[in-house]
């Protein structure tokens, strides 16, 4: 199957893309993600992850008549009628209002490319967005429009009753507003359900000579703010100045306006973008060091940050310029004209994968990554939250990978960790100290050994695939033969213990846990064959191919195989053994992979497949890995089908959950994860000649 088919830029008419659960508007890090969840941008607040409201109001004032484009409030000035709300790519969300002759389309941008579309990790890391507003005139009349959007200090608070401040700065050709927590309590705090209360929003508009003076900034209350501009087109001429003050104290708004006159004309129309930033100071701690942004690495400044996304804002508006182009994506190429809906589906995912991680420069400036377990219990760097969003990551960039797994090797090479198998995390985010699940470092109760050792000889092995050659892994292995030493005693028939589907409870003799040894070992032997070491290869590919024929043995049922070894009649989807494919070891006849795509395809619901036999809720990731465990194209369409019918029909308003119900499409309660990064799977095996057919 041609990697085209899932290329993740597609040009569809909005009618027949899938409507996202939620839209990314602002997506750069757990802290900075903010989220329109509904359909019409004026329903509702938009807000973080977490549900927090972020407010942000939008209005446009067109021939002395202001509308409201986003926001609920205020209530009497009338919604702009909404067209289309759509991804006009993987970094890009577009909104399209018509009113009174004119069409507004707002583009919420995140610069956030992978390694695949050419951006360094550095540029990555920047938390910096732009917003680019176009009139055009629908009528063929010229017309005056200003558009104007607000944003509340609910964005630097993690509860509005928090006194924020705020303050001006010129930036060369870009005026900025900031505004930030009066506390500032750099990473003070650790836990799920928070928002940032360091550092500072910015936002800031560049002066363009054909923009006069309806082009500013200012900070007020809301309502003076939005009422200045719905009656006079303007923000207030002068700025609050009662602060410190809490963020719902009469709610300050920093607020900008551009001017987007039109001349009526075919083809012209009046253009303008702002850009909006946020400038933490440090992102990460790690073991007690506080680590800075990986920008901010050679001294560069929230000032540099907001000039490298100007600089793409106009590029982007250069482009948007000459309609008689074809359409194309953030890179200049033709956008794919083929409609598939697992190409829309991982442009719905890719924003949050990395909206997910916070990328931070070590004291040597050698990047790194870090994931937070969002919606679940706030955990950083967890090993089985890694190894499911790693298809994105091999696919994209596997120096993220590296990023995210060095400070893991670099924590389980140390003296803290004392236990011959994996760690399960580096603490709670954001700050890295040491693991907390389970029994921590102190004892092995409701630790996840064969779990995470799988896991990261899985992932480290096809980083060494992809990369062809195992220059990461070198100086680690002597704890990956420790690794590989504790699955081959305690991974085939697993006691009771968690695997990283930790939410249905303890289990022993857990057939997928043991699939999981069985491709981790043939993933360990090709990993010392990368290394060199030939003889090991050979050692351990032997070892996993005894284990493959005497897994199909405890794992054989009448019909496919068993959740558990002895339960006849159990079943559960075999996620883990698509890295046999994936990476191409050979350790299971095709027999295996068909005898379970019979049994799937009998167990469907209206959304989806459940994850076992206990439950009818299912995980989104493993469905999509299940789904490429026979390698045809067939197979994966009539598994993912009832996905593509649910992202639709969800009632759950949400970032993509990766936990639901496949019976009303609930989800279950974990949303907005790094882990949907496992739908990038069929991809990542046409990157490695394996592709579906």
């Amino acid at each position: 199957m041609p990697a085209d088919v899932f290329a993740s830029q597609f040009q569809l008419t909005p009618s027949k893309r899938l409507r996202p659960p939620a839209y990314p508007l602002i997506t750069h890090d757990p802290y900075f993600s903010v989220w329109s969840m509904s359909d019409k941008l004026t329903d509702e607040w938009p807000k973080h992850w977490t549900g927090a409201i972020m407010g942000m109001c939008g209005l446009v004032r067109i021939d002395g008549k202001t509308y409201r484009w986003c926001g609920p409030a205020p209530a009497d000035i009338p919604a702009m009628r909404q067209e289309h709300a759509y991804l006009g790519d993987i970094t890009r969300t577009d909104y399209v209002f018509e009113q009174s002759g004119v069409s507004l389309r707002v583009q919420f941008f995140s610069p956030v490319y992978g390694g695949k579309y050419g951006a360094p990790l550095a540029s990555v890391s920047r938390s910096a967005s732009f917003i680019l507003f176009r009139a055009t005139a629908t009528d063929g009349r010229p017309h005056e429009v200003s558009a104007y959007l607000d944003f509340s200090g609910e964005w630097a608070v993690n509860k509005p009753e928090q006194p924020v401040r705020w303050s001006r700065a010129q930036m060369g050709d870009v005026e900025s507003i900031s505004i930030g927590s009066q506390e500032q309590s750099v990473l003070a705090k650790s836990g799920d359900n928070l928002r940032i209360d360091w550092g500072n929003l910015t936002l800031a508009i560049p002066h363009e000579k054909d923009q006069g003076e309806k082009t500013h900034l200012s900070v007020a209350s809301h309502e003076s703010s939005r009422r200045s501009f719905a009656t006079t087109g303007r923000a207030p001429a002068t700025d609050d100045t009662r602060m410190p003050r809490a963020a719902n104290d009469d709610w300050p708004v920093i607020a900008g306006v551009v001017k987007l006159d039109t001349r009526g004309e075919e083809f012209t129309y009046g253009s303008g973008h702002m850009l909006l930033a946020y400038d933490d100071g440090y992102g990460i701690e790690l073991m007690g060091k506080k680590l800075r942004p990986l920008w901010m690495v050679h001294g560069k400044t929230i000032a540099d940050a907001i000039g490298d996304a100007n600089k793409l804002a106009l590029e982007e508006r250069h482009m948007q310029a000459r309609p008689s182009l074809p359409i194309v994506d953030s890179q200049g190429r033709p956008l794919f004209r083929r409609y598939d809906h697992l190409s829309e589906l991982t442009t719905i995912a890719y924003r949050q994968v990395m909206a997910g991680h916070k990328i931070v420069a070590d004291e040597d400036g050698t990047p790194l990554m870090f994931s937070k377990e969002n919606t679940s219990n706030g955990c950083i760097a967890t090993v089985d939250v890694i190894y499911p969003a790693c298809p994105f990551f091999l696919y994209h960039s596997p120096e993220m990978l590296k990023a995210q797994l060095r400070p893991l090797m670099q924590y389980a090479a140390s003296p803290r960790w004392k236990f011959p198998f994996a760690p399960h995390d580096l603490g709670t985010y954001p700050k890295a100290n040491g693991q907390i699940y389970g029994g921590g470092e102190k004892t092995e109760k409701d630790q996840m050994p064969v779990e995470e050792s799988g896991n990261m000889l899985i992932m480290l092995g096809a980083l060494a695939k992809v990369e062809k050659n195992a220059d990461f892994s070198k100086p680690y292995l002597p704890i990956l033969a420790k690794w590989a030493d504790y699955l081959a005693l305690h991974g085939l028939d697993p006691a009771n213990q968690l695997c990283t589907d930790d939410f249905a409870g303890h289990l022993a003799r857990n057939a997928n846990l043991s699939a999981k040894t069985v491709v981790a070992l043939g993933a360990y032997a090709q990993l010392l064959e990368a290394a060199g070491d030939k003889a090991g290869s050979e050692k351990w590919m032997k070892t996993a191919r005894d284990f493959a024929a005497k897994w199909q043995e405890l794992a054989k049922d009448k019909d496919a195989t068993v959740l558990v070894f002895g339960k006849p009649g159990t079943w559960s989807q075999k996620y883990n053994l698509v890295w046999d494919r994936v990476l191409g070891l050979g350790l299971f006849p095709q027999d295996v992979f068909d005898r379970e795509m019979k049994l799937y395809t009998s167990k469907m619901q209206k959304y989806g497949l459940p994850l076992d036999s206990r439950k009818t809720y299912t995980k989104l990731d493993w469905t999509s890995w299940s789904a490429c465990l026979t390698g045809r194209r067939a197979d994966f369409d009539a598994i993912m089908g009832p996905v593509y019918t649910w992202v639709n029909e969800t009632p759950s308003r949400v970032p993509l959950s990766d936990w639901y119900e496949t019976t009303d499409g609930r989800t279950m309660g974990m949303h907005s994860r790094t882990v949907v990064g496992g739908l990038w799977m069929p991809l990542l095996m046409e990157k490695m000649g394996v592709g579906l057919k």
